[in-house]
């Protein structure tokens, strides 16, 4: 077995929520990898069979629907970069449209028919295989791509990218990071992206009262902010999240959905002034209006606080257990 990933790459934060009956993109680009610390696969058990105390000891610290017995640090990449593997047809199962992984390591080494990993591609899930640990040796191959710094990698392609339709999923971590920096203060969004962003489910959450905190953005390229609580971009290939000076509290944000608020322009680009010339009519539809308001993902917001120990201050986890 072979594969063609070289490049380690931070963990995507959409890879624990989707978009339920939907054919999604591979999660991760050609010829990169990333490793996913959490256990994953059957065998599952509840969080009552887990307890409070073992749950936490994984990192979870509130419940949040079965828990993995399966193998840590599995090494995900996308389908495309496989090579010398079979399935194994009788593990092969899913929903509808592909394989969800439900029956455990369905891909088995050419060369020696043992199992060495999961390929998931059915709808509802990111197309990605998961290579168990064990079944890994790293080989010489060629370098890895070296780590952009920001103004490089604002300035290339890097970040606009095919994702960018599930915003919802980094906007709900981002919104989790928020309230638990708040530590239980109302948010007072400044005016812009963000606001438009965040701002009603912030004030949802923390309704309105004396204390409350100011948030802002920053990051490279951006001038300084005077905002309390501060949305920082985390960098795509390190997971390192940018640094504000000052005493301003960082809130990390998916370095695509950052770009998005600090350049709102660079999404879509449209003309300032004029219009189409007399007697030229449009060859294109208008792109559609959404039929509802955009909304962070109340999974990803609920998946997020569940990993934070904040959660089990009594504040935050009234406000886990009700969501919104």
């Amino acid at each position: 077995m072979l594969t063609a990933a070289v490049s380690e790459v931070a963990l995507r934060i959409h890879l624990r929520d989707t978009h339920w009956e939907r054919l999604h993109p591979p999660l991760l680009e050609v010829g990169t990898y990333a490793v996913d610390p959490e256990p994953y696969g059957p065998p599952w058990r509840t969080w009552e069979e887990c307890g409070a105390q073992e749950a936490a000891a994984r990192g979870i610290f509130a419940p949040s629907g079965n828990l993995s017995d399966g193998p840590s640090d599995t090494v995900l990449l996308a389908p495309g970069d496989m090579r010398g593997t079979t399935l194994i047809l009788e593990r092969a199962a899913g929903y509808c449209m592909g394989i969800d992984g439900r029956d455990g390591p369905n891909l088995a080494c050419l060369s020696c028919d043992l199992p060495v990993g999961t390929r998931i591609d059915d709808c509802g899930c990111w197309q990605v295989v998961r290579l168990l640990p064990q079944a890994i040796v790293r080989l010489p191959g060629p370098p890895e791509r070296p780590v952009m710094d920001w103004p490089e990698l604002l300035g290339s392609s890097a970040l606009w990218q095919r994702l960018g339709e599930y915003r919802d999923i980094p906007a709900g971590v981002a919104l989790a990071h928020v309230v638990v920096a708040a530590k239980g203060c109302p948010v007072e969004v400044a005016p812009g992206p963000a606001a438009d962003l965040l701002g009603p489910t912030l004030a949802a959450l923390l309704p309105a009262r004396e204390g409350a905190k100011r948030l802002g953005l920053a990051g490279p390229g951006l001038g300084g902010s005077a905002a309390e609580l501060v949305l920082v971009p985390v960098h795509p290939q390190t997971g390192e999240m940018w640094q504000p000076s000052g005493g301003a509290v960082a809130v990390p944000v998916e370095a695509t959905l950052w770009a998005e608020l600090a350049s709102p322009t660079h999404r879509v680009r449209l003309p300032t002034v004029g219009g189409l010339p007399t007697g030229v009519e449009r060859d294109d539809p208008l792109p559609p209006h959404p039929r509802t308001r955009f909304r962070p993902s109340g999974d990803a917001f609920r998946r997020t606080l569940a990993r934070l120990p904040a959660v089990r201050e009594p504040w935050l986890r009234e406000i886990y257990d009700r969501g919104y």
